[in-house]
């Protein structure tokens, strides 16, 4: 099957590039870093948890990456490994990202996504190597506003844990670009979706799960909610597209960038497409228990189209193909 990130890549951009890669063992980590690999990048990762079934581990790729044990929240480390590898360009993806776990346990979730960022911006900025730096913030950073689609102007009004952390996330990546001239450039993207998402409280692999073992998938908000969603390459390709922009185009450090497929669903909607690609006619069932959630999000990318010449890859469809067919072979 014909991988269209490297295809649409910069191949003379990656090729030899020391790449430090945070969250490696989550959803787009591990899609990064194998998409590194066959672009004949250099990566290196920070790894503080052994998840036996992420992406790497289940590709075999730590023999091809150098793997660095410790927490983001470590500056020193952080600072030691940014000048002993030489970094030249930072993908920072490491992050708490369940909401309801940040619901549950804020601290934590503040700790890793703001502490661990700003922590890596200031180790970079005492590192002369470090020449882009894509910080992955999200489209909860905006929280709940009338006007929809969000535009990247759209003022930055979180409330709860995981969206605050966000805005956090943003704020502070921007703050660094200003004020310190660091080359920060900033993703907003919506709802990921992908093969290797093994939290199966996310509404695409739970369903696809549970209709794989022939059970109704649950769906613990009212279903209404209404979201955007990207697929895992799609986002790739972002990041990708991101970093050799800022090697073009300096004057982008410090912008926050909108990425989706600009095709929202309600979550019933996405279970419904689910069931379709599975040929499943078991519904769902609805608890209705999710709370401190927005009703509505989704995103314009207009500039991301215009300033970085980016587009979806894959289509909504050939996305949940692609994630469906993948977890038939892992439940094989």
């Amino acid at each position: 099957m014909e991988n269209l990130v490297v295809k649409n890549a910069n191949k003379d951009f990656w090729r030899d590039r020391n790449v430090f890669v945070t969250g490696s063992t989550g959803l787009i980590g591990g899609w990064v870093v194998q998409n590194l690999l066959e672009l004949n990048a250099n990566v290196i990762t920070l790894v503080r948890d052994w998840i036996p079934g992420c992406l790497i581990n289940r590709n075999q790729l730590w023999n091809s990456i150098n793997v660095v044990r410790g927490d983001i929240c470590d500056m020193p480390l952080l600072e030691r490994m940014i000048g002993e590898y030489e970094v030249e360009t930072i993908l920072h993806l490491a992050a708490q990202t369940i909401v309801p776990i940040a619901n549950r346990n804020p601290i934590s979730t503040f700790e890793t996504n703001i502490a661990g960022t700003w922590r890596l911006l200031e180790a970079a900025r005492r590192n002369s190597t470090v020449k882009q730096i894509v910080i992955a913030s999200s489209d909860k950073a905006y929280g709940e506003v009338k006007e929809l689609p969000y535009v990247e102007s759209t003022p930055l009004n979180a409330q709860y844990p995981y969206d605050v952390s966000k805005s956090c996330t943003d704020l502070i990546s921007r703050c660094y670009a200003r004020t310190w001239n660091l080359p920060v450039v900033i993703t907003r993207c919506g709802n990921f979706y992908g093969g290797g998402d093994l939290n199966w409280n996310r509404i695409v692999p739970g369903t696809i799960r549970s209709l794989l073992r022939n059970q109704s998938p649950i769906i613990r908000s009212n279903g209404k909610m209404i979201r955007d969603y990207i697929y895992a390459e799609d986002a790739v390709f972002a990041y990708f597209r991101l970093a050799e922009a800022l090697s073009e185009k300096p004057e982008i450090a410090g912008h926050a960038f909108n990425f989706s497929n600009e095709n929202p669903l309600s979550v019933v909607e996405m279970v419904e497409k689910i069931s379709q690609v599975l040929g499943s006619s078991i519904k769902a069932t609805t608890k209705g228990e999710a709370s401190y959630e927005i009703e509505k999000q989704f995103l314009d990318s207009t500039k991301a189209k215009e300033i970085l010449n980016w587009k979806p890859l894959y289509s909504m469809d050939e996305g949940l193909n692609r994630t469906v067919e993948w977890y038939r072979q892992y439940y094989s």
